[in-house]
């Protein structure tokens, strides 16, 4: 039998080459080709990475934070690292933790300095047995992956016992979510009421082989500033080193209170529920007369008549969020996308129902003598259906218009906004508190707005301060009728199986939609807020200024 080729050895032994190539890559090529090749062609700035201000004190940093995270237990065994990005006048460098080293006795001069797009322009010299030669990070592509796909100004890599057993609270999740922990604040784009989720990623015998995953959890999560691993560790970045440290810390937090809390027998992934104060004839569960129930446990005080209602529902625009948010930011992030939204989905199912919506609300307008643009069938083909269909909703906003047609388009482009986290919700600060202790005191609430529920639920759900959705019990849009008509105010009222509309209080801005929910028999509070217009004397509303203020107008 003839001896294998050497070609032949190598396809059969292609998967595991792959892996340690990749690796070699960066420990033989990268560490030491391109080392030598940076001292003889670029000597000076090679040989002179140490004599850059901006780099000697990167090294200082790195040499000192890689001590306090070994005080800390993150970097036990040599384990985990550190990578700083430094601006200079020769252009950006990557100051580097070596691997193998006791992270408490790293010095300045033991640090590896490389370019931006990760070549080695200078090694440190090698420390007198019993020291180990200097070796780049195993951790260099992770880092790097994180420089370019997040624009991150420092890397941190840790191995604490936090992190480890985050990661085996469910061996089969592909994430770890946490919410309501005051830490989350700590993490850029976060807020209490966030779920926040981190992604987690399969371990593999060598740490440059975490690689492509690591990578593609960092752009499947764009939310997430960090990714652990499983059985081993957590990667955190920041935009600089304070706060990728500070993100390491928080991070740090929320997995001790994750593991601490399913010892307990709780989810930190959960919103904690509401306690038990539902009335029955004016008292809760356990006797007590219900408002005084709310004002010990739910933070809410009732109006004068002692009583709560049975549930409350928000308008969004001017109510809880400011009508400036609707105005300059949600309504021309959809202008400027409707026609590329409708061009990319045009075949998709929801694309077409929007489509025949739009194509309908056209019929109905002309009808009714309104000049509008019509939108042909898809006869006509897809550039002119586009092009109808974009005129057709630019001039319902110029009209500012609510259809439903409209309504639904704009909700499905904010859709995809909000899931790339190019759209946050900008709420009142005093609502999140306000929707929190309505939901401990028992009261249901509910968004009733000229936007679709769909899109409701993604601005509620995507805040500023995470998602406010577990304090809601429902959305209702136009297709419940228009917000100017009392037969809208009474079909909610059926929906919610209210004994009596006078059991419902309605907050919004907008007096006409007061006249009709009052007209149902509703109890209604305005909401005067900053940019709203004034609203006119002798209205014969109850009017607050804060969200904790809507109860005192229930009577």
């Amino acid at each position: 039998m003839l001896p294998l080729s050497a070609a032949r050895v190598v396809s059969l032994r292609a998967p595991r080459l792959a892996q340690s190539l990749l690796c070699k890559k960066w420990h033989l090529r990268s560490c030491w080709r391109r080392a030598l090749y940076s001292c003889l062609a670029h000597p000076g700035a090679a040989m002179g990475g140490q004599e850059l201000p901006e780099v000697e004190e990167a090294k200082r940093l790195v040499a000192e934070l890689c001590a306090g995270l070994y005080s800390q237990g993150h970097v036990s065994g040599t384990g985990g690292g550190i990578s700083i990005k430094v601006p200079t006048p020769a252009g950006e460098r990557i100051v580097m933790a070596p691997s193998g080293v006791q992270k408490e006795r790293m010095r300045a001069e033991d640090m590896f300095v490389l370019d931006a797009a990760g070549q080695v322009l200078h090694t440190p010299e090698a420390r007198p047995p019993p020291y180990k030669p200097p070796k780049l990070s195993e951790c260099a592509p992770l880092f790097m992956s994180a420089f370019e796909l997040r624009g991150a100004g420092a890397v941190l890599h840790g191995h604490s016992m936090n992190a480890f057993l985050a990661t085996l609270l469910d061996p089969e999740a592909s994430e770890l979510a946490v919410t309501h922990i005051e830490m989350i604040k700590g993490i850029a784009g976060q807020g209490f009421y966030s779920v926040h989720a981190v992604p987690i990623i399969e371990n593999t015998a060598r740490e440059c082989e975490l690689t492509d995953r690591l990578r593609a959890a960092i752009e499947a999560y764009p939310q997430a500033n960090a990714v652990l691993v499983r059985r081993h560790g957590v990667y955190v970045w920041g935009k600089n080193w304070i706060e990728a440290k500070t993100q390491f810390e928080c991070y740090e937090y929320l997995f001790e209170a994750a593991v601490r809390m399913r010892q307990m027998g709780l989810d930190a992934g959960r919103a904690p529920a509401p306690p038990l104060v539902a009335a029955a004839n004016g008292h809760a569960a356990d006797g007590e007369p219900a408002a005084k129930k709310a004002r010990l446990g739910g933070g809410v005080t009732p109006g004068a008549s002692g009583r709560l209602p049975t549930a409350v529902v928000l308008d969004i625009e001017g109510t809880i969020a400011s009508i400036s948010f609707v105005t300059d930011v949600l309504f021309p992030y959809a202008r400027q996308r409707l026609r590329s939204h409708l061009e990319a989905t045009y075949e998709s199912a929801e694309t077409q129902e929007d489509l025949s919506l739009l194509r309908q609300q056209a019929e109905a307008d002309a009808q009714a003598g309104l000049s509008v643009p019509a939108i042909p069938g898809a006869e006509a083909g897809k550039e002119a259906v586009v092009a109808a269909a974009v005129a057709s909703c630019e001039a319902q906003m110029d009209g500012d218009r609510k259809t439903t047609a409209l309504k639904s388009l704009q909700g499905h482009i904010w859709a995809g906004g909000f899931a790339r986290g190019e759209l946050k919700g900008e709420l009142f600060r005093d609502v999140p508190d306000a929707l929190a202790q309505w939901r401990a005191a028992g009261i249901k609430t509910y968004i009733y707005s000229s936007g679709s529920r769909g899109a409701q639920r993604d601005l509620l759900g995507r805040t500023t301060v995470g998602d406010l959705r577990p304090y809601l019990s429902g959305f209702f849009d136009t297709t419940s009728g228009p917000k100017v008509e009392s037969s809208s105010y009474k079909n909610i009222a059926l929906s919610l199986g209210a004994d009596s509309p006078a059991d419902l209080l309605f907050a919004t801005d907008n007096l006409a939609e007061a006249q009709a929910a009052a007209a149902a028999g509703w109890q209604v509070v305005l909401a005067d807020r900053p940019g709203n217009k004034a609203l006119p004397e002798g209205h014969g509303f109850a009017v607050a200024t804060t969200a904790d203020q809507f109860l005192a107008a229930f009577r």
